[in-house]
């Protein structure tokens, strides 16, 4: 990975987190460039990390690693001529843009393609993020590693079974963020209504969801234990507990993830369609 060249296409908020974490984690800033429309923010970014700003010819010819990090829309004009320009060259391309399959991808880029599939999510941004990775079969074991270690420079990244699993990884930890930040709003507007001042309340739930996290990572006891271990008989959070099953939580979750998932497969297929010739 230290001598890998990474070019990213698209220089969002996203890629900008990875870039950043890249470098933290040892990466040289010489080894990594990027392109962007917006040429100010491109030129912003390299001052602040000394990577290159680069044109998508330039990532396509040198760099062993090209990051697909454009809006959907744009990814067909964006992949085509990258492969046009690839001379025969076979990268590891990581697609991190929502709706976009591989059977697409390999249309753009030609069958030969090494490809990665990532569904990344915003916690990335401060290097907690938690990202889903699904492989073709023409990436090395080298390539995947080197995808591990590329999104790993933000947080947690998995390898799923089949890219259909991309769905559900995008309803639990794509959308998940925006679950937990419902159950703190929640939270911080009951505290307030019991007599808490705002700023208490916000920093108390912030406080108790980080380190509610932090334990769960930190413990050999899953979740379901760790609740009990917190669970006096006849406690305060035994009848909060009791409130949230006697009132459907789980089937509400369920029904939510349920739910994100499958208008993932229809967000898929509707990205799709859009992308499609128009006879």
């Amino acid at each position: 990975m230290q001598d890998t060249r990474i070019g990213f296409i698209g220089a969002g908020n996203m890629a900008s987190s990875i870039i950043g974490g890249l470098i933290n984690r040892g990466q040289a800033p010489s080894l990594i460039s990027a392109s962007d429309l917006d040429t100010d923010k491109l030129d912003i970014l390299a001052a602040k990390t000394g990577m290159a700003a680069a044109s998508n010819e330039d990532i396509a010819q040198t760099c062993d690693v090209i990051v697909l990090a454009v809006k959907p829309q744009v990814m067909p004009a964006v992949c085509t001529a990258l492969a046009a320009s690839l001379n025969d060259r076979r990268p590891l391309i990581v697609s991190i843009a929502a709706g976009i399959t591989l059977t697409a991808l390999e249309r753009w880029f030609g069958l030969e393609a090494a490809l990665v599939r990532c569904m990344p999510n915003t916690p990335a941004l401060v290097g907690s993020g938690a990202s889903g990775l699904f492989a073709n079969a023409r990436v090395s074991a080298a390539q995947r590693d080197i995808a591990d270690q590329l999104l790993g420079a933000v947080g947690l990244s998995v390898w799923v079974d089949s890219e259909a699993d991309i769905d559900s990884v995008t309803a639990l930890s794509g959308s998940g963020p925006a679950y937990f930040f419902l159950m703190m709003e929640a939270m911080q507007e009951s505290a307030i209504k019991l007599g808490l001042t705002p700023a208490m309340a916000k920093s108390l739930t912030y406080q108790t969801a980080l380190g509610a996290a932090q334990l769960a990572i930190a413990s050999e006891e899953d979740t379901a234990q760790l609740r009990r271990n917190v669970t006096s008989p006849n406690g305060t959070t035994e009848r909060a507990i009791n409130h949230f099953e006697d009132g459907g939580l789980r089937q509400l979750v369920d029904g939510a993830l349920t739910a994100a998932h499958d208008r993932s497969v229809e967000l898929a297929g509707e990205v799709h369609s859009l992308l499609q010739p128009h006879k």
